[in-house]
């Protein structure tokens, strides 16, 4: 599934041809393999029963999710999934070509190396002529060549204009994702012509791990064209079982949305696959940083011969494939086998430990990580995710606690603590996993149930949760800070509790991202100095319980709407510590700023606010995160006579006249303790403005979490799941296709908390 095959045909072709495919089951090759490899086990065995997946998917070089995952079916599939094609020359082909521009730091300058890969199968040598051109930079070369019968590789060294400014490639939200038109033109003897056409983008990418002052450990961050960069994004699964699904259309609405909240890094996670050409070009074209894992997660693989040498084959083509993509920053080995052999998943007996930690380094150091620096110089390798970076390298690149939160990368899961505690969270130098489940809408449930399956408690709500205990999960976090719904009619409870799972998770996710967002710039009790937040998950594979933001279909679920807050470029955190409420401002700007803190107290029982607090004028500096605001809650709580109880804090940045932040919140207490709290009536008017719906809301009492949906038309809205603290308000609706008034008047449905009870 992950390499390339050539086959030369020359002695068996013939006037007619047949071409005849065998396949043997996935599952059961899988096995075989397994039992073949007689002289220890290979940990795991199966997937969990939870997960109601095949076995011994490590024992196969195909999608691992594809046996079943925590989050998706098991659909093993089978056959030739792209193209096949038949090639005749007599003389010679171009095979491959591939580039990489490297800026030489002493020159001061950009250069491009590029590698073409001929197969010559003339008796003679064949000789002509190469043209490079870039247009743009006004750059052409011409290179003399001469081919010797065989596989021959040409590789030319192109020096940039160096009259010419070369404008760089940006990440989304950093500036501009400047492209340059090339073409190479190979002029052969005998009239023979090969022309390729191809985009390249020039950037630089280094991954930092250097001592901290004030903190044990090093620093782990990306830098791109010298500039400290925060990534903020998620993790990307397989976006279908059967990936003839994933069209043009499907992706480019998943990669737009993940831009359109503010986005700038996605992990494509190592237990799917390395997704096709158009995927990368994709986030090429949006500024989206690509994190690129190989595809081997949570187990322990064979390193046998055959193995080794399919594994071989599989990172060459890839890694030759992909490297002239400006989006990939980094290569990472696999996903948590690390932590899998050290933290000892699989029960591995002490004295045999040996053994597997041989392995580990034969497959990812003396395998992979050689063919990558070997054919690809211009950005990092990392062993593991997650990894003690250059702290597991000295301890034989297996570090005993992979989770150590002074170096590397952390992943974080923890259901049961109250995730409205920031505490609870690592204060670690880069979180690349971290998240909570919810459930996705009732309209892309529809599609695939009936109506005995509309239930939290049904066989089908059972059999879609792929995680052990995940329905209860969801509820009890829920239940920590608000009442669960109380409805008698069972399609209106299971549709609430929906509602409910996903303002839980949104919850959650904003409160966690936030805490590591503004823990960028300071170093607090030794620990801190956080450069990036990826939570898990960004898409799903089907229509069931997860971890993602955005439903199978492209649905964007609350979480999803509340990334395009927390991700913001310049973004207000409000928290508490030891009774005193704080409000730090963070910025990914590249320039200082100016700000004007506003802090304002509301009641849950009115709609106007009690108190206003502006702040004076605050200089945030470029890419930190800065205190703006201190005060003691019992303070704040003089304001109206207010308890924690009966009132809400919120807050925005702002100049003098232009706000600059969309406004952040802050809740004093649970929701399910509020005081003072109606059922509100929200109402909408909708009209058409150009090819967007303004939806005109007006609320007869404050409303939390309100939720606007309209069932199974597809697009977005400008933001959804917010607090409405104010009469009205206005809301955008992006239609992602041909939709009308009518259609959006009769599908709307609003929902806020207090709805629910």
């Amino acid at each position: 599934m992950f390499k390339r095959y050539s086959f030369d045909i020359t002695s068996v072709v013939q006037a007619v041809n047949v071409i005849e495919l065998h396949f043997q089951s996935p599952v059961l090759y899988a096995a075989q393999q397994s039992r073949a490899h007689s002289s220890y086990p290979v940990p795991p065995d199966c997937p969990p029963s939870v997960q109601k997946g095949e076995c011994h998917v490590n024992f196969i070089r195909k999608e691992q999710s594809s046996f079943s995952w925590d989050w998706g079916p098991s659909f093993p599939t089978q056959g030739i999934w792209k193209d096949v094609r038949l090639e005749a020359y007599n003389i010679c082909h171009l095979n491959d070509f591939t580039f990489s521009p490297i800026y030489d730091n002493h020159a001061q300058e950009w250069n491009l190396e590029i590698e073409s890969f001929f197969d010559v199968v003339s008796s003679k040598p064949v000789s002509g002529q190469v043209i490079v051109e870039i247009p743009k930079l006004q750059t052409q070369q011409t290179y003399s060549i001469e081919l010797q019968p065989g596989e021959r590789i040409v590789e030319l060294f192109v020096k940039i204009n160096k009259n010419i400014t070369v404008e760089t490639w940006w990440p989304h939200g950093h500036g501009s994702q400047t492209g340059y038109n090339m073409t190479i033109h190979f002029n052969l003897d005998k009239g023979l012509k090969f022309k390729k056409s191809a985009k390249v983008y020039f950037r630089t990418v280094e991954l930092i791990e250097e001592p901290i002052q004030g903190s044990p450990g090093l620093s782990f961050y990306f830098k791109i064209n010298g500039f400290p960069i925060f990534l903020k994004g998620s993790n990307w699964i397989p976006a279908d079982s059967f990936q003839d699904r994933v069209t043009s259309d499907v992706l480019w609405l998943l990669l737009q949305s993940v831009v359109d909240a503010n986005m700038n890094t996605l992990r494509v996670w190592g237990g799917g696959i390395y997704e096709q050409d158009e995927f990368y070009e994709l986030c090429d074209e949006l500024g989206i940083m690509v994190w690129q894992d190989f595809m081997f997660a949570c187990a322990l693989y064979p390193t046998d011969e055959s193995f080794m040498d399919s594994v071989s084959a599989e990172v060459a083509y890839q890694v030759g494939r992909l490297k002239s993509h400006p989006s990939i920053i980094t290569w990472s080995g696999n996903n948590e086998n690390e932590a899998a052999l050290m933290m000892n998943w699989y029960n591995i007996d002490v004295s045999h430990l040996d053994i597997y930690i041989k392995d580990y380094v034969r497959l990812y150091v003396e395998n992979i990580r050689k063919i990558v620096l070997a054919v690809d110089k211009t950005r990092p390798f990392i062993t593991s995710s997650p990894t003690n970076g250059l702290k597991s390298i000295r301890e034989g690149w297996l570090s005993p606690n992979p989770y150590d939160t002074n170096f590397g990368d952390v992943h974080f899961y923890d259901y049961v603590s109250d995730c409205w505690d920031w505490k609870t969270f690592p204060k670690a130098r880069f979180i690349s996993e971290y998240g909570y489940q919810s459930w996705p809408s009732f309209s892309t449930l529809e599609k695939v149930s009936t109506e005995e399956d509309w239930s939290y408690k049904s066989r089908f709500s059972l059999h879609r949760q792929h995680h052990e205990n995940g329905n209860n999960e969801m509820l009890l976090q829920a239940e920590l800070h608000f009442k669960l719904p109380q409805s008698t009619d069972p399609l209106r409870a299971f549709k609430d509790t929906i509602y409910l799972t996903q303002v839980m998770q949104a919850q959650c996710v904003k409160t966690e991202t936030e805490f590591y967002r503004r823990s960028r710039s300071e170093i607090v009790n030794r620990q801190g100095h956080t450069m990036g937040a990826l939570y898990w998950q960004l898409n799903d594979i089907w229509q069931a319980p997860s971890w993602a933001s955005l439903e199978y279909g492209g649905k964007w679920k609350m979480l999803h709407y509340f990334a395009r807050h927390f991700f913001a470029p310049l973004l207000p955190v409000g928290f508490e510590n030891q009774g005193v409420f704080f409000v730090y401002g963070v910025s990914d700007f590249h320039l200082d700023c100016t700000v004007i803190l506003t802090v304002r107290v509301h009641s849950w029982s009115s709609l106007k606010p009690l108190c206003s607090h502006v702040t004076k004028h605050f200089v945030i500096k470029a890419g930190e995160a800065v205190r703006l605001y201190q005060e003691p809650v019992s303070q704040l709580l003089r304001c109206g006579n207010c308890t924690r109880q009966s009132c809400v804090v919120s807050f925005y940045l702002s100049t003098d006249s232009k706000l600059l932040s969309s406004t952040n919140y802050h809740f004093l207490s649970s929701l399910k303790e509020a005081v003072g709290l109606h059922k509100a009536r929200i109402t909408a008017i909708i009209s058409q403005q150009e090819d967007a719906f303004v939806f005109d809301l007006e609320t007869s009492a404050v409303a939390p979490f309100v939720w606007l949906d309209v069932g199974s038309i597809p697009g977005r809205f400008s933001d959804n799941g917010f607090l409405m603290t104010e009469k009205k308000r206005t809301i955008l609706f992006y239609p992602w296709k041909l939709t009308s008034k009518s259609e959006l008047e009769q599908s709307l449905h609003v929902t806020s908390l207090t709805d629910i009870y």
